[in-house]
């Protein structure tokens, strides 16, 4: 196994129950970095989402791709494997699964106790320069250490995206030389950049239940979503602009222009909204707009509404007149941002692309080129949207691989 995290875990753990001698080669100094910050340091690992069709559907890339392997080690399966072993879990608004403890090193404690038990090794400070392939057929690995021979090799190293745990990409190069072919990586699961100047104004400040749409610029829809959304000083973040992040990515590649749309208040209709923001101006009819908005929207968005719908924040409510109201209701309702870019790929929290899955067995994760070599993780070309689906993912791709690899004739 190349790459210490949740799929070379699992794998080696997998591998070392079916009889391999499985060790793990990680270039870092400890193994689960990137699991260790996941989620915020509390580590959603899964979803309890029940259905199969339901589970894949949440993956905006090649989804389909994961039936063998979520058959094999299913969400319940990994939720399990944890209680076994002493781990509770809890599930939170969204089915998402997090370790009832909120401490992902919980996770990572059990895997290399695992690990341990299984006798799978893990051997640290190991950088793989390449791999070493004879006749179509895996003989081993080299390191800056020098050659180590081996039936199968599991390439687990992960994506770009947090490069300081170790994810830098490295196992790209190495599938292409194999004859791989690997889809352009780019972000997903990542901040966006906006245009508007006042977001940095509004730093900070995170917004409950509001439905955001997508659009393409000449119309087309690229999706919508309702959650949770965080304003940052270079624009927005939060589950509702990462389970968007990587079509708007696409479409900016493409050289599309996207614009977002804010509903701050999705629960009330044009016509509630009115009513409301009507009985608002009329019980604050002495104070000036600036003050009166108090009770609709947080304190620190009332000034950059106000200053978009073009009123003069100093007038009195009583003589916000017809034209004007309607104006602070479309803002209500649709209130614009003009989407420039994604964060880089270093800050996402997933990469898309990768080793094309149409290259690699579903039933068993091994390369259909060359033999004895398996991926699994986030190398792969798939990528799901917040919730846990990413390291279910990992963890269900790592038990085939190790599964499998462990069946290698020498």
């Amino acid at each position: 196994m190349i790459g210490g995290g949740p799929a070379g875990m699992m794998a080696a753990i997998a591998a070392a129950n079916n009889g391999a001698r499985a060790i793990i080669l990680e270039k870092k100094e400890n193994p689960g970095k990137k699991l260790l910050i996941t989620g915020k340091g509390r580590c959603n690992f899964t979803s309890a989402v029940a259905d199969i069709n339901d589970f894949v559907s949440a993956y905006a890339g090649n989804g389909r791709f994961l039936y063998s392997a979520l058959k094999k080690f299913s969400n319940q399966d990994l939720i399990e494997f944890f209680d076994l072993r002493g781990l509770r879990s809890k599930v939170e608004r969204g089915l998402r699964v997090f370790p009832e403890s909120d401490d992902a090193g919980d996770i990572l404690r059990i895997l290399l106790k695992e690990m341990s038990r299984t006798g799978a090794e893990i051997k640290i400070s190991q950088k793989v320069s390449a791999l070493s392939i004879n006749k179509s057929r895996i003989d081993g690995v080299r390191t800056e250490k020098g050659p180590i021979q081996a039936d199968a090799v599991i390439v687990a190293t992960g994506g770009l995206s947090y490069p300081g745990t170790g994810s830098t990409g490295d196992a790209y190069e190495w599938a292409r030389k194999a004859g791989h072919n690997i889809v352009v990586p780019r972000p997903a699961l990542v901040p966006l950049v906006s245009a508007e100047k006042w977001v940095k104004d509004l730093q900070g400040l995170s917004l409950r239940n509001v439905r955001v749409s997508a659009f393409q610029k000449g119309g087309r829809k690229i999706g919508e979503e309702f959650r949770e959304m965080l304003f940052t000083h270079f624009g927005v973040s939060g589950p509702v602009i990462l389970s968007m992040s990587r079509d708007i990515g696409d479409c900016l590649l493409q050289g599309h222009k996207v614009t977002l749309f804010i509903d701050l208040k999705p629960a009330l209709s044009e016509e509630k909204l009115d009513g409301r923001l009507c009985r608002d101006l009329a019980k604050n009819s002495r104070k000036q707009l600036k003050n009166s908005l108090n009770e609709l929207l947080p304190q620190q968005l009332i000034p950059v509404v106000v200053e978009l719908s073009g009123i003069n924040k100093e007038k009195p409510s009583n003589q916000v007149n017809h034209r004007e109201r309607k104006a602070l209701l479309y803002l209500l309702k649709h209130l614009e941002l003009n989407i420039t870019a994604t964060r880089s790929i270093a800050e996402a929290i997933v990469t898309a692309g990768g080793v094309d899955v149409r290259e690699i067995n579903p039933r068993t994760m091994e390369s259909r080129l060359i033999k004895g070599l398996f991926f699994a993780g986030e190398v792969l070309d798939i990528d799901g949207y917040t919730g846990g689906y990413n390291l279910q993912a990992a963890f269900s791709t790592g038990f085939l691989a190790g599964s499998s690899a462990a069946l290698v004739d020498g």
